[in-house]
């Protein structure tokens, strides 16, 4: 299955739920809470406050090596949209993707989403985690904190 083909489905319509592809082109379903939704959300507006040079998007397609990732929260410059407007999937990641965990993810499918973000040209992921820390990594690894002089506090209530 192509991502056209899940985005123009009606029976996919007002999910409550994200949805993915993996390498084979099979759906994989992950379900999210009203509370992750308000992160999303937090998120967004603060990476849209303190980074004016470009715009946040929520449930970000990203065609990756393995399949179409959703990351949940992305951060494109100005110079990313102008060059990829808004293409669906993006077949370059932008900037900086974001996934606040979910307790259905594990802790290696948030190591390989990082690494396939990476690889699909992201400058930096970070991992939102339930208990109000977000990990950060660059293309060498994991980071102390975000090159783009901006951290992340999560709300845990």
């Amino acid at each position: 299955m192509q991502w056209a083909e899940v985005i123009n489905n009606p029976y996919f319509e007002n999910l409550p739920f994200k949805i993915e592809l993996n390498r084979y082109g099979k759906i994989e379903m992950t379900p999210a809470s009203n509370k992750h939704g308000r992160l999303q959300l937090h998120i967004g507006a603060l990476l849209e406050r303190k980074l004016k040079k470009g715009e946040a998007l929520i449930e970000c397609s990203i065609q990756t090596t393995e399949g179409v990732k959703v990351a949940d929260v992305a951060w494109c410059s100005k110079a990313f949209i102008k060059q990829h407007g808004y293409e669906t999937p993006y077949t370059h990641a932008p900037e900086i993707c974001i996934e606040v965990v979910s307790p259905s993810n594990s802790k290696e499918e948030m190591t390989n989403k990082v690494q396939l973000y990476l690889q699909a040209g992201a400058e930096e992921v970070w991992i939102a985690w339930e208990n109000g820390i977000v990990d950060y990594y660059g293309k060498t690894g994991k980071i102390e904190q975000s090159a783009y002089s901006i951290n992340v506090t999560i709300p845990i209530n």
